[in-house]
């Protein structure tokens, strides 16, 4: 900008206004508010050593410069006086009016600096008491060595009317950039006080002084904009420098920017959580960059979804996800709430942004555009917040797609967004939406994983025959939640149990996918009624087909309720943990080890164990148990006692364990656990008969449960179960061959019939048509029946049902 500056004073004055200002506010105990990058750089500490500490602690300057034949130029018409004694009067309020002078940097391990100073008491509600701007004045005498060769006369900091200059007005205006980092109102109390008390000035001679402004005050040139400094404060003057000084400026000014968007960089994305990276790219800009900023991003960003499909348009939602501002709080809060979503219109900036994909720049926000972009919000008047203010939109993108856009709104006391601006803030936009972007991506990958991790392990029931069940499943700490540990239960023919648990070593998907394959595996081949050491040996043979690099733990447990008997084998899994009802002792099941799933050509064998009702089973995989650098037997040993502690319910004895195992803290696996308390099934619950290969025996097996039921006391489901027997059995006499058929009744949570025969195939539910005379057996099965199925032994098959029961008849636990 153009100061007008008297066109005596000397070209090489010029030098002066290229200094960049050391801006310090000091509060009323003398403690330094606020230190500047200039202040940094000219007095050394940084802004977090700086903010809190005494000022005069901080600005160790003292007395005149020091007898030297070069300083005799800038000696001869300038007085050196002691800053720090200055500086303390102002605080103490010895006097009210600025001051400034020179003085020398005497900091001990640090070359002598030569310092210009302005210092400003202060006055009003805030705690600002002091404000002073300092600059080097070695710059000047290392351009201008001397008279001789064209150096300056005279340097010296003063006090000036600002009205005494051309622009005052635009003067005043972009004074309150010296202090970037405050808010509006403070700086602008501050600015006030400070054109009252006398606008600050170089003075070169007796009667040329130039002001300093915090812009750059290199003239527009053709297709060229004046640049200015994101975040440091430098002095200028309004004289036409040559063009290398205008070179050095703009340099200048590109460093102070590339500085502030690397700051801003280290701020953003030190998370993958996206709300977290929301906020973090919104206040990373205010208030040093702008006042207010309001970031939008489109909902399949904040779902954490597959990347947008399309350019957006007219009709794309954006959702309001941040707003910060320096204003009171809670002003911005009722009219643009966070969380809001609302379309754009064609004619808006937004919507310019959004479709073309680059920075727009409104310098000032007219009426007529405010009274355009408040109508989009119904019953409220944004335009007090917007009239006036210069307005940037910048698009957040990544991979050249739109993700969504930020507002950046500043004061009308501010100076108004310009080209260097709009560059800056294409630059941050650019690096918040890969930031965003990565964020995104996290998201959603971790909500496939979870998906897939979710769709893997199954939905244990809770309550079976003879039989209550309880499940943790613990995502690793570091690794992501996708694993292989699983567990499992299956039904098996006889009202036996199947519990299983499982590990596949690794994490990611290709464990995860490989689970899969072996959970599926277990389960089908449960369903064949293999015992458990068989299974193993097959569900081995299947991981060496699937892949020689994948290895598995796994354990394989067969509850029969009726029996009392635990039948189990082991693959490399950790053993699983008995807990006795009769007396509360727990104990470490001792079982043949056996080897991984996938080693291939190890024998595994089977552990049968008596039970009695209410004892406990509790199996884990071993990351609830295994902490690196700590033996196993520490975690199998907490396993035990905690396993032992009594709870009111199966889901508190797991919570127990939980808590018992994570404080030791160290965990990084997944944790699958599975608890099965072993209720039983009282031998008066059982009914059992053996049937002869006849057609009459349907007849006497129908009148064997309705005898049975009137015992019971079940007399409501009689008319029911007396059919589905009827069918069952018909079916099981049609087709067995040599041996006689077995008839079982099992009264618990509900009623269970079984009918078992010598035949292995298993009976299909067909379509029978109007005239044929078989397959409407299993359809009146499949109607009644709340269960029903169908499974292979090792001598035939078994066909069962099941059918809810009265609340009062069934079994108590």
């Amino acid at each position: 900008m153009d100061s007008g500056t008297p066109p005596t004073l000397p070209r090489q004055s010029a030098v002066a206004g290229r200094i960049p200002l050391a801006v310090i506010v000091v509060d009323g105990d003398g403690l330094v508010s606020h230190w500047s990058t200039g202040a940094r750089r000219l007095f050394g500490p940084a802004r977090e050593e700086a903010v809190g500490r005494p000022a005069l602690d901080l600005l160790p300057v003292s007395g005149a410069l020091r007898e030297d034949p070069s300083d005799d130029v800038l000696r001869e018409l300038d007085a050196y006086d002691a800053f720090g004694p200055a500086l303390d009067a102002s605080l103490n309020g010895l006097t009210s009016y600025p001051t400034a002078g020179r003085a020398t940097l005497s900091d001990p391990g640090r070359p002598r600096v030569d310092v210009l100073w302005w210092a400003y008491p202060l006055v009003g509600p805030g705690s600002e008491q002091l404000l002073v701007l300092a600059a080097d004045a070695r710059l000047l005498h290392a351009e201008h060595p001397g008279p001789g060769r064209g150096g300056v006369e005279r340097i010296a900091p003063g006090f000036a009317l600002h009205t005494e200059f051309q622009g005052a007005e635009e003067l005043a205006g972009r004074l309150p950039e010296i202090l970037p980092s405050m808010s509006v109102g403070e700086s602008s109390r501050i600015v006030s006080q400070v054109l009252e008390l006398g606008y600050p000035v170089l003075e070169f001679s007796q009667h040329d002084r130039v002001p300093v402004t915090p812009d750059w005050g290199v003239p527009r040139r053709p297709g060229r904009r004046a640049v200015q400094g994101a975040g440091q404060a430098p002095a200028a003057v309004g004289t036409a420098p040559a063009p290398d000084f205008e070179q050095d400026l703009e340099y200048a000014a590109v460093r102070e920017r590339l500085e502030f968007l690397n700051e801003v960089s280290g701020r953003i994305g030190s998370s993958l959580d996206l709300s977290r990276t929301i906020h973090e790219v919104s206040a990373a800009v205010v208030p040093r960059f702008t006042d207010v900023a309001g970031t939008y991003l489109r909902e399949q960003v904040i779902a954490g979804e597959g990347f947008p499909d399309g350019p957006p348009d007219e009709t794309t939602l954006w959702h309001r996800v941040a707003v910060e501002h320096v204003d009171a709080p809670g002003r911005w809060d009722d009219v643009v709430p966070v969380g809001e979503s609302m379309p754009f219109p064609a004619h808006t900036p937004f919507f310019q942004c959004m479709t073309s994909g680059e920075p727009v720049l409104v310098p000032r926000i007219s009426e007529q555009m405010g009274t355009a972009i408040a109508s989009q919000f119904e019953k409220r008047d944004i335009r007090p917040l917007i009239n006036g203010r210069s307005m940037l939109v910048v698009p957040l993108k990544a991979r050249n797609v739109v993700l969504g856009f930020m507002i950046l709104l500043r004061h009308a006391e501010r100076a108004e967004f310009n080209d260097m601006d709009r560059v800056t803030g294409a630059e941050l936009a650019a690096r918040a939406g890969l930031v965003l972007d990565n964020a995104r991506m996290y998201t959603y990958q971790e909500s496939v994983a979870e998906t897939l991790q979710d769709s893997m392990l199954p939905q244990v029931t809770p309550q079976m025959t003879g039989c209550d069940t309880a499940t943790r499943y613990l995502p690793g700490t570091l690794l992501g939640r996708v694993g292989g540990d699983w567990f499992d239960s299956v039904k098996l023919p006889g009202s036996r149990i199947a519990l299983v648990v499982g590990d596949v070593m690794g994490h990611g998907l290709n464990s995860a996918a490989m689970m899969g394959q072996l959970r599926t595996a277990v389960q089908t081949m449960a369903a064949l009624d293999l015992p458990p050491a068989q299974l193993l040996r097959n569900l081995d043979d299947l991981a060496q087909r699937l892949g020689e690099h994948y290895l598995a733990t796994c354990l394989y447990a067969v509850y029969d309720p009726i029996k009392g008997e635990l039948l189990m084998a082991n693959a490399g899994h950790v053993p699983p943990v008995l807990v006795r009802a009769a007396d509360g002792r727990s104990e470490l099941l001792d079982l043949p080890t056996g080897a991984p799933i996938g080693v291939g050509g190890v024998p595994f064998e089977a552990v049968r164990l008596r039970v009695e009702p209410g004892d406990r089973l509790v199996m884990c995989t071993d990351g609830l148990v295994e902490v690196r650098g700590e033996d196993i037997g520490v975690g199998l040993a907490t396993l035990c006692e905690s396993a032992a502690h009594p709870a009111a319910s199966m889901d508190d004895a797991c919570d127990t364990i939980i808590r018992a195992l994570n404080i030791r803290g160290g965990r990084k696996d997944d944790v699958a656990l599975l608890m099965a308390r072993l209720n039983g099934i009282a031998r008066e619950d059982v009914a059992e008969w053996p049937l002869a290969i006849d057609a009459r025996e349907v007849a006497r097996s129908r009148r064997l449960v309705v005898d049975q039921l009137r015992e019971w006391g079940l007399e409501e489901v009689s008319d029911t179960v007396e059919l589905l027997v009827s069918e069952v059995v018909t079916n099981a006499v049609r087709h067995a061959h040599s041996r006689q058929l077995q008839l079982r009744m099992v009264r618990a949570e509900t009623l269970r019939c079984e009918v078992v025969d010598d035949d292995h195939t298993l009976p299909m539910l067909t379509h029978a048509g109007p005239l044929d005379e078989a397959g409407r057996g299993l359809r009146v099965v499949s109607r009644l029946a709340r269960e029903w199925g169908t499974s292979r032994t090792a001598e035939g098959k078994t066909a069962w049902f099941e059918v809810p029961l009265p609340r009062r008849g069934r079994t108590r636990r």
